[in-house]
């Protein structure tokens, strides 16, 4: 349910509902690139947290595995994580999701 709710509000991505989740929301918004659009295994790479990129990248690879059981679909683990887009001014600066 929750992570959801944090995919809803970031861009339905999964990797960045992964990041919010285990380090707060205002963290996956700060962590993305202010300029350009990322490819979502670089994303991952540059979260400054060990704890947080060690979890992300677990979660990202067991929802192929989860995905495979579950709905009976094969999607590889580069097209599930996705394109991060670029930080915007518009979002909310601080832990809470508006």
């Amino acid at each position: 349910m929750i992570f959801t709710f944090f995919s809803e509000k970031l861009h339905r991505s999964p990797n960045l509902a992964s990041t919010a989740y285990n380090a707060g929301p205002a963290r996956a918004r700060r962590w993305r690139d202010a300029s350009r659009s990322l490819e979502g295994a670089i994303y991952i790479e540059t979260i400054p947290f060990p704890e947080t990129r060690d979890y992300v990248r677990k979660v990202m690879a067991n929802s192929v595995f989860y995905a495979a059981i579950t709905q009976k679909q094969v999607l590889p683990l580069k097209a599930r994580l996705g394109t991060i887009p670029p930080r915007s001014g518009a979002e909310p600066a601080d832990d809470e999701l508006q």
